[in-house]
């Protein structure tokens, strides 16, 4: 059966809490194997029969709104996709100085090159941004939360949904439930 990586959207951040041993217990219940999360964030690992990252992200979200009360948007992929999203980031040479922090902002669908072009193009101090393919890896030297180069300006500027993980988390999970 395929193992698929949902990376949960604003849950645990703002009031939207949701438990994670509830998560596992009703994507269980629908029908997903294999349920294992990580930290408190919103990264799931599920065995699916769906053949598709778009329907596994269909259900995710279908599941955990009814089950939380609230929009839950889930970005999926599969470990391999995790791993080669990894391997991009880490391909990009330091854009700012050592010790800048790194995330990457994990879209629904390919990013436009538009959007691309706006977003290599990003230079505002201590942040710099380079799109790969799905994926937006972001370059901080300051303060997560004082940075312009949010994720809601992200969605403005792709006009996708994205959800951020500090490098170090998607490292993790890929130890963890890579390809």
């Amino acid at each position: 059966m395929p193992s698929y990586v949902a990376f949960l959207r604003a849950v645990n951040v703002g009031g939207r809490v949701v438990r994670m041993d509830g998560v596992r217990a009703a994507l269980e219940d629908a029908g997903f194997t294999d349920v294992a999360t990580h930290i408190q964030s919103g990264n799931v690992f599920v065995r699916s029969g769906r053949r598709s990252t778009a329907a596994v992200a269909a259900e995710v979200s279908k599941v955990l709104g009814a089950f939380a009360g609230f929009d839950v948007p889930a970005i999926v992929r599969t470990p391999a996709q995790v791993r080669a999203a990894l391997s991009a980031a880490d391909g990009i040479p330091p854009m700012l100085e050592p010790g800048a922090r790194r995330y990457l902002a994990f879209a629904d669908g390919p990013v436009p090159d538009d959007a691309a072009t706006t977003l290599d193009a990003w230079d505002r101090p201590g942040e710099r941004a380079r799109v790969l393919g799905s994926e937006v890896l972001a370059e901080l030297t300051i303060g997560f939360h004082r940075t312009t180069l949010t994720n809601a300006r992200i969605e403005r500027i792709t006009g996708r949904t994205t959800t951020w993980r500090d490098l170090t988390v998607v490292r993790a999970i890929d130890d963890r439930w890579g390809a």
